[in-house]
């Protein structure tokens, strides 16, 4: 093959979209989610008191460093700090670590939605009403009342946003009778409620 013939051989390869179907090899399933607070001692005071979680254990500090440590192994800043971690478990779902950073560039407004990198976690519940009241009574704010999700496959899910005390957003849903894509398609979404 000609040197112009391999040049865009490779550049059509790199721009193929993954493989439809492909499998990470051993790959089980989400084992935890990291989330940076501003105070790991409030924010897992939150996630015990109020939304019942389970808070396990704590580790660190991780630097400063006089290298890039903290650049290559973890994308931030070279003088970023982690002051602590926190690990929680949050009912049958991936663990939570909560690290709490330190860095000349942090930024300390969560990022939304719409950001790229924007992110939010969702909880399941067994009463979407129950627990939206549940919230409001312990001063959480909710943002509007559950919505029915309708016209998707996840129809048959109510879900309601709210935000943690550091801004955070967070979601809690509820499917008692299943999902329509589960009946439609026989197949199980996953779910906290099952070990599915």
């Amino acid at each position: 093959m000609k040197p112009r013939a391999l040049i865009i051989a490779a550049a059509l390869a790199l721009s193929t979209p993954f493989a439809a179907n492909a499998e990470m090899p051993g790959m089980r399933g989400t084992q935890h989610i990291g989330i940076t607070v501003p105070n790991v001692d409030e924010a897992v005071e939150f996630l015990v008191d109020v939304m019942g979680c389970e808070s396990f254990f704590s580790f660190g500090p991780f630097g400063p460093f006089d290298d890039d440590w903290m650049t290559k192994n973890l994308n931030v800043n070279p003088r970023a700090v982690i002051n602590v971690i926190t690990m929680v478990k949050c009912g049958n779902g991936p663990a939570l670590e909560v690290f709490q950073y330190s860095s000349p560039d942090q930024d300390p407004n969560p990022p939304k939605n719409s950001d790229i990198g924007g992110y939010h976690i969702a909880f399941y519940v067994d009463d979407i009403h129950a627990a939206t009241q549940y919230l409001k009574d312990n001063g959480v704010r909710v943002l509007e009342e559950p919505h029915p999700l309708t016209g998707t496959g996840l129809e048959g899910m109510e879900w309601v946003y709210f935000l943690s005390p550091w801004g955070m957003q967070m979601e809690i849903v509820s499917a008692p009778n299943g999902i329509i894509d589960e009946e439609q398609n026989n197949r199980t979404f996953w779910s906290p409620k099952s070990d599915s």
